[in-house]
C-alpha cells in the first residue's frame, strides 16, 4: 500500500483527505438536521418555560399578548398559555410554541436555564437593547418557534412583552400559518383540474383540497363558491369575487361589507330561500395587511342568517390588482355549533392565503396547472 501512495504528492493527499473530512461533516449535517423530529401537538398552546414567581408578575402582560380574544360566536383565544419549569424541557422539545421568560441574573430556575442557552455576546445584547428579542425557528424540532424574552428585571421584561406585543403574536401566528399550510398542501389531495381550469377561465388560482366541491361557478357575477361539508354540524365555505375595471376605491370598511352582503344575498341561502347571510352588527374588524406583496385589507368577523337563526366567524381579504385593474375578495366562513372553530377558521385563512393570481405563479406551475386541465 505505501508503495502506492508513494506515488502522489503529498499536497494531492492532504486536498484528498481534506475534501473527504468536509464531506462527512456535510453529510453528518444533513442527515442530523433530517432525523430531528416534527414538532407536535395542539397549534393553539404555547408552553411558557418560566419561574412560578416570576410568572405571576409577567402573567398579565403575557396573557394580554396571546391570549387575546376571537368571537366565532362564543368567546375562545388565539393561544392559550401552559407554564412549565425549566427541569420540564426535555419533555417540551418537540412542542410547536414554546417562550423562555426570565430576567437575567435573577438565580431562579429559569434564569439559570437561560444562562445556559445564550453566550456572552447575546446575554450583552440582551441586556443593552431593551427591544431585543430572540426568535429562534427548529431549534429542537421541525416547525418549532423558541422565543427568548429576558431582561435585566421584571418590569423592564414586562415593559419589553407589551411593548412588543403585535409582533410577539403575528410570530406565532405566522409560524403556526406555515405549519398548517405544509399539513393541508399535498399534491395527492389536490384538485388539479379545477385549480387549473380557474386559472385558465379567470386569470387566478387558489388551492383546492380533495374535500371541497365548486358549489358555483358563475362566470357572469364573477363569483366562485367552493364548499366542504363534513355532515350536517358542520360546514366550511370559500368564496372568490372579483370585480373589473375596478378602482382602489372599493378598498375601504363600509364597501367590503356592502359586497359581502350583496354577494351573500345571492348565493348564501338556506333551501326554501327565505333567510340568507349577512355580517352580523358589531363584530367586523378591519386591518391594513401585506398580501403577497400587495396592499390589502383583512376582515374579522361573523355572519348570521338575517333571521338570526344560526351563524359563525368567517375571515375576509379584499385588494386591488393594478395590472388587470381588478377588485378581489377572498372569504372564508365555517359554520360549527358544537365544535371549537378557532382551529377551522385558521385553516380557511391560510387557504385564503393560497391565492395567487396568473402573473405571480412561477412558469412550471402555471404550466402544471393548464396541462392539468387538457388531460
Amino acid at each position: 500500500m505505501k508503495k502506492y501512495l508513494s506515488v502522489f504528492p503529498t499536497w494531492l493527499l492532504l486536498t484528498i483527505t481534506f475534501i473527504i473530512i468536509v464531506l462527512t461533516l456535510l453529510l453528518f449535517f444533513i442527515y442530523d438536521y433530517n432525523t430531528i423530529k416534527t414538532a407536535k401537538g395542539f397549534e393553539d398552546e404555547i408552553f411558557v418555560l418560566a419561574d412560578s414567581l416570576e410568572y405571576e408578575e409577567l402573567q398579565e402582560s403575557l396573557q394580554a399578548t396571546f391570549e387575546k380574544e376571537i368571537y366565532t360566536p362564543q368567546p375562545e383565544n388565539i393561544f392559550t398559555l401552559i407554564r412549565v419549569d425549566s427541569n420540564d424541557i426535555e419533555k417540551l422539545k418537540q412542542s410547536k410554541n414554546i417562550v423562555i421568560a426570565a430576567p437575567l441574573n435573577s438565580g431562579s430556575a429559569a434564569s439559570n436555564f437561560l444562562s445556559s442557552i445564550i453566550d456572552t455576546s447575546t446575554r450583552r445584547n440582551l441586556n443593552s437593547k431593551p427591544d431585543s428579542i430572540i426568535y429562534e425557528t427548529d431549534l429542537w424540532a421541525k416547525g418549532q418557534l423558541v422565543t427568548i424574552l429576558a431582561a435585566p428585571s421584571v418590569q423592564e421584561l414586562e415593559s419589553k412583552i407589551l411593548k412588543n406585543s403585535d409582533n410577539l403574536l403575528m410570530a406565532y401566528q405566522r409560524q403556526s400559518d406555515e405549519r398548517l399550510y405544509s399539513n393541508l398542501y399535498n399534491p395527492r389531495n389536490e384538485q388539479l383540474d379545477v385549480e387549473g381550469s380557474f386559472l385558465k377561465d379567470y386569470g387566478w388560482v387558489i388551492y383546492v383540497e380533495a374535500e371541497f366541491k365548486v358549489a358555483v361557478n358563475n362566470p357572469e357575477d364573477k363569483f366562485v363558491w367552493l364548499q366542504r361539508s363534513s355532515g350536517g354540524d358542520m360546514e366550511r365555505w370559500i368564496f372568490i369575487h372579483w370585480i373589473d375595471n375596478a378602482t382602489p376605491d372599493y378598498l375601504n370598511a363600509d364597501s367590503i361589507k356592502a359586497i359581502r352582503d350583496r354577494v351573500t344575498k345571492i348565493y348564501y341561502k338556506i333551501s326554501d330561500d327565505t333567510s340568507y347571510v349577512i355580517v352580523a352588527a358589531n363584530n367586523f374588524t378591519t386591518n391594513e395587511i401585506n398580501f403577497n406583496g400587495k396592499y390589502a385589507i383583512f376582515t374579522q368577523g361573523l355572519w348570521e342568517l338575517n333571521v338570526k337563526e344560526m351563524g359563525g366567524p368567517f375571515v375576509n381579504y379584499v385588494f386591488f390588482d393594478e395590472a388587470k385593474q381588478r377588485f378581489y375578495m377572498l372569504d372564508g366562513s365555517v359554520y360549527a355549533p358544537k365544535h371549537y372553530k378557532r382551529n377551522l377558521i385558521q385553516q380557511m385563512d391560510v387557504t385564503l392565503q393560497s391565492f395567487r393570481t396568473a402573473d405571480e405563479l412561477p412558469s412550471d406551475r402555471n404550466a402544471e396547472l393548464l396541462d392539468a386541465v387538457e388531460d
